[in-house]
């Protein structure tokens, strides 16, 4: 038995739930997991060797092949390819005699890219190894290079330190919060400690759950759901244990808002889970962080072992007795899909991050069968502060849909990028204005999945009612090619779809084939259409968020740049008719689906097939 697996195992004392776990110290100890690894791992953890396959084929930071004792993996979204990160990686490739993707022959580097290690207010960026370097140009890649070759202590990049408690013992880092404008909810000064929990812990369970529900507190991850209706519904649940967990899982392209509360606002965010676990009724929580922000880790398990000294967590909680709660960490490893609800889950039971099937849902049946609540950082966030300001005080901000403030995670061609608190219902052009905005002429709002605007809608305003957002913000000035855009963003999702239904897993590379041909002039008025079609039919079929949100850039870059499009389609003139018949080819989807294709439209409006 290698001892490495050995210690792996006995770590986590054989617990089929942390393998994710077990593998991340397996990879860290022995640089790769091969097959003959899988095999120990399988025979100590009482499973088949299939199952350790699929996770190691599955997470993007596990690997069957040996990977180099120092891992530079660059961010390339969006941002950082505009910002220039392919000049950096060629330094890196020039300098350390590797090509991107490979391993060197003495087996120190690893050059590869990354999809986001959501850093975009500070691109170009980079892990190396755990150790984030941001603002990159080719002069410091040159010289940080260099610096590898002499001594891989990766410790020894750190030429600058962040701001706030990025420069703390237990994160040492050199990333800055970019803090732009503190609202009045989560980043204003004198932010009273525990204040929340501790009225919490004076009323009844379900007076807590209504005073979240009469706030108008909706999920900051996207979706928009009800939170207090969420809670209501997992207490409602005969269960004999029930979970809280919290989605740090932030993968989407150009956000960051909950790295920084991660950063500044820890203990409100574990307030925020305490005080979700007595409306409920829950014993365990769970914070299910990235892998990217790995380097945050040492700090959150600092904070936890602090609140458990001052009697915040374990048994009766802040003096109540009966009430007792802990909160363990789960570091996911390197996949988007983990950041939707039942993926994220899976995730946490050591399973590949695939979406479950729903109905039911994850506060009747969630991890390990038991009511689960999900809501992300910033929710736990808010859910602290109103139990403290209560809900009139917050349900005043906003607008009558869309109560609060909001997180703006803002990147691109902008002076200001970062993070920005402003109540819901600022118009998009005020957020231009406030970030410094360089010649802005398209939006992305709300990540990849997210809808791509232009000048004509600027007016739009930032709520659920409007323009939903998760948090991100990416502006881009007129220089800046729309289909390119949307190209980059079909691209990711053809990386990070978990491949488990047809319409996201092929129509998303039937899209870009599209795009593509677009791009390059030789489209006809019908490719138009058949993105149209091609895009409801897979949002309408497929099974879980990704699919049911990848094609909206295209979808709406159509509706708001029409006229890019018409520039580069030639209209039909001798009768022929589009090659591909995508409601015959995705017709056996539509029918496991069982459902019909709501089509919407950009050009003719919607309608039902």
């Amino acid at each position: 038995m290698n001892p490495v697996v050995y210690k792996a195992c006995r770590d986590f004392d054989y617990d089929g739930t942390r393998v994710l776990d077990i593998l991340r110290e397996v990879q860290s100890g022995l640089g790769c997991i091969s097959g003959e690894t899988m095999e120990m791992l399988a025979k100590e953890l009482s499973t088949h060797r299939v199952e350790i396959e699929g996770l190691v084929s599955f997470y993007s930071f596990f690997s069957e092949k040996p990977k180099g004792k120092i891992a530079i993996r660059l961010c390339d979204d969006i941002i950082d390819r505009f910002a220039g990160v392919s000049k950096v990686a060629k330094v890196f490739s020039d300098e350390l005699g590797i090509e991107m993707g490979k391993t060197s022959p003495d087996g120190i580097f690893s050059l590869e890219y990354t999809p986001c290690i959501g850093m975009s207010d500070q691109a170009p960026s980079a892990l190396i190894n755990q150790t984030v370097v941001t603002k990159l140009t080719p002069q410091s890649a040159r010289t940080i290079a260099r610096k590898l070759k002499k001594n891989p202590e990766t410790s020894e990049l750190l030429t600058r330190k962040g701001d706030g408690n990025n420069a703390c013992l237990q994160i040492n880092a050199m990333v800055k919060n970019n803090i732009r404008v503190r609202g009045e909810v989560l980043l204003c000064e004198g932010i009273p400690a525990e204040a929340g929990l501790k009225k919490a812990l004076k009323r009844k369970e379900d007076a807590v759950i209504q005073e979240i529900r009469a706030s108008g507190l909706r999920g900051r991850g996207g979706a928009g759901f009800s939170t207090g209706l969420k809670w209501d519904l997992a207490r409602r649940e005969t269960a004999r244990e029930r979970y809280v967990i919290c989605n740090a899982d932030e993968g989407e392209p150009g956000t960051f808002k909950d790295r920084v509360l991660l950063t500044e606002r820890t203990d409100l965010m574990f307030e925020g889970m305490t005080i979700a676990a007595r409306a409920i009724g829950s014993r365990k929580g769970i914070l299910y962080v990235r892998a990217e922000y790995t380097y945050l880790l040492p700090y959150l398990e600092h904070v936890l072992k602090k609140r458990r000294k001052r009697g915040l967590l374990g048994r009766n909680i802040a003096g109540k007795k009966g009430f007792a709660f802990d909160i363990r960490i789960q570091l996911g490893a390197g996949a988007y899909i983990c950041g939707e609800e039942s993926s994220l889950i899976s995730s946490c039971e050591g399973l590949r991050g695939e979406p479950k099937n729903r109905p039911p849902f994850p506060a009747e049946k969630g991890f390990l069968g038991y009511p689960t609540i999900v809501n992300n950082v910033e929710t736990f966030c808010c859910a602290a502060r109103i139990l403290d300001g209560g809900a009139p005080w917050f349900a005043g901000i906003g607008t009558d849909e869309s109560a609060g403030t909001k997180l703006l995670s803002v990147a691109g061609d902008c002076a200001r990028p970062g993070i920005y608190e402003v109540p819901f219902g600022i118009e998009v052009s005020e957020v231009l204005d406030m970030a410094g905005a360089d010649d802005p002429a398209i939006v992305q709002i709300g990540g990849a999945s997210g809808d791509m605007i232009g000048r004509t809608a600027f007016h739009k305003k930032i709520c659920y009612e409007d323009l939903p957002t998760g948090g991100s913000f990416m502006t881009f000035n007129s220089t800046r090619n729309v289909l390119g855009i949307v190209d980059y963003f079909l691209e990711f999702f053809i990386h990070e779809s978990c491949g488990y239904c047809t319409p996201c897993r092929v129509g998303n590379v039937f899209l870009r084939e599209r795009i593509q041909k677009i791009k390059s002039g030789l489209a006809e008025e019908a490719d138009l259409h058949y993105l149209i079609e091609l895009s409801n039919t897979i949002m309408m079929t497929s099974r879980c968020g990704l699919g049911h949100t990848s094609p909206r850039p295209v979808l709406s870059s159509i509706a708001h740049f029409p006229i890019v499009y018409a520039s580069l389609t030639r209209e039909l003139t001798d009768g022929r008719q589009a090659s591909f018949d995508i409601q015959k080819a995705l017709e056996e989807s539509r029918r496991i689906a069982k459902r019909q294709s709501m089509i919407y439209d950009p050009i003719y409006g919607e309608s039902t097939d």
